[in-house]
């Protein structure tokens, strides 16, 4: 009988079901192993979307979120980022990891790729985005002009004219603030989403069921 850490490195790297959606594993560019809870649209080829959670947050806070993106025929892969500690300039790469990765399998659309990213995990998406063409869509919650050093204004220049959702509650002070200089960076649509709740990043979805729901029809529209 395998020891049980084994069994379940095992499992995972199968892609056993585990509660809602898939675990799944890929590599990052420095080698390290990182895992996915992926959640499968029904038909195929089907676009897909990447969920980066906060910082010190497990991916299992996007699983909601993800389930509703199948249920709209839409693949979703929610990440693990590397830590809660050390240098988050480089965190990017594992979302750029995960985009390689969707783009590697037959059943999803190479070219309807999207991230959504919750406060780090927001810049995080920028930053990968501006990164490869093959993100087609973004959808930031509670991003910040500057989170521990990553810095997303001339990433969001970079990005072009491809279309992001920015969404921030009201009365989350910087994150409002973000929200309104990104949105004023030209060129490409952004459309801007408010919420009255206290609450930031993840939690903000958690509270506001319609935020889901304009995040989930975002992805409809611009990753077709």
């Amino acid at each position: 009988m395998l020891p049980l850490g084994a069994a379940v490195a095992m499992l995972l790297a199968q892609g056993v079901v585990v509660g809602a959606g898939r675990v799944v594993t890929f590599r990052a560019p420095d080698g390290r192993t990182l895992n996915a809870l992926a959640m499968d649209a029904s038909a195929r080829p089907a676009p897909a979307v990447v969920l980066v959670p906060m910082l010190g947050r497990p991916k299992d806070d996007w699983q909601a979120v993800a389930q509703r993106l199948a249920d709209a025929n839409i693949t979703a892969l929610a990440i693990d980022l590397p830590g809660q500690y050390g240098p988050t300039s480089g965190w990017h790469t594992d979302v750029l990891a995960a985009v390689a990765y969707l783009a590697s399998r037959p059943e999803i659309r190479r070219d309807a790729i999207g991230v959504a990213g919750a406060s780090l995990g927001a810049n995080l998406a920028v930053l990968a985005a501006s990164a490869d063409p093959r993100i087609r869509s973004l959808a930031l919650v509670s991003p910040s002009l500057d989170y521990r050093g990553v810095r997303i204004e001339s990433a969001m220049q970079q990005y072009g004219g491809r279309p992001a959702l920015l969404m921030a509650s009201l009365r989350d002070p910087y994150a409002a603030r973000s929200v309104r200089a990104l949105a004023a960076e030209p060129p490409g649509l952004r459309e801007v989403k408010w919420s009255e709740t206290i609450a930031h990043g993840t939690a903000l979805l958690a509270r506001e069921p319609d935020l889901v729901r304009t995040l989930v029809e975002w992805f409809q529209r611009t990753l077709g």
